[in-house]
């Protein structure tokens, strides 16, 4: 999910769940605690340099159980990142106290919900580290184009 996303999901509620990858729900009363940009400058273990940007909301529960965080102040805590930090449209990625150490996870809307999503590893060099990659699937396009000197037109079926 988009910073932009969020944003418009808020922006059409009088209030907000984010749910657990176990189907469970964050507490009602959590705080988000900051709003920031984390940005990962790497080496792939292929040797090639890779950057990546992220949007970091941090969760956190506390004992104050009369607090709820209300859909447009978290539309303003966003914004205010935004414009401070220059953010962008970036992808959001969400860190929550798990039992034993911080947990990250990407954050998605479903069926009116906000829910946390498991993040995994990956190698991101396959073919340089010896492992198979499937072939990509030739399709050939030329029946997708249309006859009106090629050009593609809404509802034409060639998008």
């Amino acid at each position: 999910m988009l910073l932009s996303e969020l944003k418009s999901f808020l922006s059409a509620r009088d209030n907000f769940l984010i749910r657990l990858p176990d189907g469970n729900a964050v507490e009602s009363h959590f705080h988000v605690t900051e709003v920031g940009e984390v940005t990962k400058h790497f080496i792939d273990c292929g040797g090639k340099v890779r950057r990546e940007r992220v949007a970091s909301l941090q969760l956190w529960s506390a004992d104050d159980y009369n607090h709820r965080l209300e859909p447009g102040k978290l539309v303003k805590i966003v914004g205010i990142a935004e414009r401070e930090l220059g953010l962008g449209d970036l992808p959001i990625e969400v860190e929550y106290q798990g039992t034993e150490t911080i947990q990250k996870f990407n954050l998605e809307a479903v069926d009116g919900e906000l829910r946390l999503q498991s993040k995994t590893t990956a190698c991101l060099a396959l073919e340089e580290c010896g492992f198979p990659v499937a072939a990509k699937k030739m399709v050939s396009l030329a029946g997708s184009i249309s006859k009106g000197g090629g050009a593609c037109t809404p509802g034409g079926g060639c998008c």
